[in-house]
């Protein structure tokens, strides 16, 4: 058995941030495919920065795989390990355990695979299944083995299980017994193959590359950057079959009203990326228009927490008319293999990784942009390096709601009861961090922000915004099972 390991050290600045769930990335029709997977792994890092895998198709040596800890820079460049993976056909993922055992094993490193009487398939899954428990003890008394602790193992054992013919027809069986939200990017001998959840909650983009190449991504960045075209959106419910250059397009679910994460807006999508036709850049500077007409404040400059509150800190500047100013600058060689924290070192907090332009800030009236409030921690010690660089006043303008629920829909969140906004008020969030004034955006003005012009319709939200509202659109079955209590009734 794979021993756990433990390849990222914890870090307070990453302890205090949502983590960025996972992303899935498949290539068919090309030369050496495992190259152009290596490459869309690699702009979609920020989505899972512990471990990842390509598993490819070659017509003479079968199927090869390779799964490794750490970035994909690190580990998918070397030629001792690409030269492993030949074939015009591979898939690959990077990982951020949302579910499973948070002691990492490369046995639960995707995509993953299984010999089907009609051959092997390869799957890797962004999201999280919310009745994943269930399943794996039924599963498990019905003899199955598992071989990892992932909850996108139970799609593998479900496929086996189905007494459908094709391994198209089976993933669809297998994720019609599922719930929760998912992203599956598949592989057969000669199909690339990808499904997205009846809400589509998790992104996935479908591009064409070359003549006869296709391809499908989390994000519209990692098509850009080996040069593919963007063709559309998988729509939610869809499950699209690629082979010999044709796409067939299928719904295997019954239709409802999407319900895409929020967040994908405000924090995980790289800003290059595009989400339903809109710069995703765009949207968060008008977060920050949005954030400067909800709640307007006298001062001298506007900083953003790098780097995710730059857009957000710009779009405020421009509407305030405040000067937009790099207060604060982060040490981007700072990584997750920094050396193992001592106990000073620990104490040193954000200091590791970010730094204040003392001359900048002192004497000034300062407006921090940051993109969300977790466990308000790392809040605290960023107000505390502006007040030691001689700031006269702190205000925190807060580019999301008050993050006040978990998600169980493949996004890290902490405990219900370790989220700043489950157990204070707005003001006493303010008096805890210890600013001269702390406001978030509302979730109308969020919503406004992503193009909907009056807000949230809140009979059928557009979104999912749980993490803020409480309001879960599919029921997280195993959470509730455990006596987990939800704020409203579930659509599921």
């Amino acid at each position: 058995m794979t021993q756990p390991c433990k390849p990222f050290l914890s870090h307070p600045f990453d302890d205090d941030k949502l983590k960025e769930e996972c992303g899935v990335f498949g290539v068919i029709g090309v030369a050496d495919a495992a190259n152009f997977v290596a490459l869309g792994l690699h702009a979609l890092q920020h989505r899972g920065q512990e471990a990842g895998g390509i598993i490819t198709h070659d017509g003479e040596k079968g199927f090869n795989s390779a799964h490794r800890f750490g970035y994909v820079r690190d580990n998918f460049t070397k030629a001792s390990v690409m030269e492993t993976l030949p074939g015009a056909l591979g898939i690959g993922h990077v990982r951020y355990s949302t579910a499973g055992s948070k002691a990492a094993a490369i046995r639960d490193v995707q995509p993953f695979f299984g010999e089907f009487s009609m051959g092997g398939a390869a799957i890797a899954h962004n999201g999280n299944l919310t009745n994943a428990e269930a399943l794996r003890r039924e599963l498990i008394d019905h003899g199955a083995i598992f071989q990892s602790s992932s909850d996108s193992e139970c799609i593998i054992h479900l496929m086996a299980r189905s007494i459908q013919k094709t391994h198209a027809d089976r993933i669809a069986d297998a994720l019609r017994r599922v719930e929760g939200a998912f992203s599956v990017v598949a592989m057969t001998r000669t199909k690339l193959i990808g499904v997205r959840d009846p809400l589509g909650v998790r992104p996935l983009v479908l591009g064409r590359i070359g003549d006869n190449g296709f391809v499908l991504s989390s994000e519209t960045c990692a098509l850009d950057i080996i040069g593919a075209e963007f063709v559309r959106e998988i729509a939610p419910g869809e499950m699209v079959v690629i082979q010999d250059g044709k796409i067939e397009s299928t719904r295997p679910f019954q239709p409802a009203p999407s319900r895409f994460c929020i967040f994908e807006h405000v924090y995980f999508s790289r800003p290059d990326s595009f989400i339903d036709g809109r710069s995703v850049y765009e949207t968060r500077l008008q977060i920050g228009v949005e954030l400067a007409r909800e709640a307007p404040v006298d001062a001298d400059l506007v900083c953003p927490v790098p780097d995710s509150g730059t857009p957000a800190a710009i779009g405020f500047s421009q509407a305030s008319g405040i000067p937009f100013a790099l207060g604060i600058v982060r040490n981007q060689y700072m990584g997750r293999t920094f050396i193992e924290p001592t106990e000073h070192i620990r104490n040193m907090g954000v200091r590791l990784k970010l730094n204040v332009n003392k001359t900048l800030i002192k004497g000034k009236r300062v407006i921090l942009v940051d993109d969300s409030v977790v466990r308000g921690t790392t809040s605290r010690k960023i107000k505390e390096m502006i007040l030691d660089a001689g700031a006269a006043e702190v205000h925190f303008r807060i580019a999301s709601p008050p993050t006040a629920w978990p998600c169980f829909y493949g996004v890290d969140t902490p405990d219900r009861e370790k989220l700043l906004a489950a157990r204070m008020s707005e003001d006493e969030m303010r008096d805890w961090i210890g600013v001269d004034s702390l406001k978030f955006i509302s979730l109308d003005g969020l919503y406004r922000a992503t193009g909907a012009q009056d807000g949230r319709n809140a009979a059928c939200p557009q979104y999912c915004d749980a993490c803020f509202s409480g309001e879960y659109p599919i029921a997280p079955a195993d959470q509730l099972e455990k006596g987990f209590k939800v704020k409203a009734p579930c659509a599921g």
